[in-house]
């Protein structure tokens, strides 16, 4: 396994982790001007979507997932469960093309729309990562907001995604 794939996989296993015991009521609340949790979890399911599922393997799983919870879309409260659903269902297939990343691979570009996009591939899983931290981060605010207590503290076991080189 790649060791940016290590990274991703390590990005996700804290954000399932910081949401255990999360009720859909609780998942649901919105705490202006930040989204739903719930919204939170199709959030990155729609960047996974996007990059590994679309890009990497030209599948739409969920045609209407980015206007659902894409970026600019309107904030909604969508179920917990089926939130869930959408979010293990794209990773699980994403994971069909991240478990062929070679680092050769991360120096190519995808194209959208007829053009190369901006950033190689790389570098958008390095920004799919950082989004997992960045939302990891809110939801435990918002968790903290909503008076939840018992919250895991700073960064799990790593020992699954330790450093080494290429």
């Amino acid at each position: 396994m790649h060791p940016l794939v290590a990274q991703l996989r390590f990005a996700r296993s804290e954000f399932v982790r910081g949401l255990q015991g999360l009720t859909d009521e609780d998942a649901r609340k919105r705490i202006e001007p930040m989204n739903a949790i719930s919204w939170n979890i199709g959030h990155l399911a729609s960047q996974e979507q996007f990059l590994w599922v679309y890009q990497a393997q030209d599948k739409v799983l969920y045609p209407d997932l980015h206007k659902q919870v894409g970026t600019g879309s309107v904030a909604s409260t969508p179920s917990l469960d089926e939130m869930w659903a959408v979010w293990r269902n794209v990773t699980a297939v994403a994971d069909a093309y991240l478990d062929t990343v070679t680092t050769e691979m991360l120096l190519e570009y995808f194209t959208f729309n007829g053009k190369q996009m901006e950033e190689n591939i790389g570098t958008l899983m390095l920004r799919n990562i950082y989004h997992y931290w960045h939302h990891n981060g809110e939801n435990a605010g918002i968790r903290q907001a909503l008076g939840h207590t018992g919250l895991p503290q700073f960064v799990g076991n790593m020992s699954d995604a330790l450093y080494r080189s290429e």
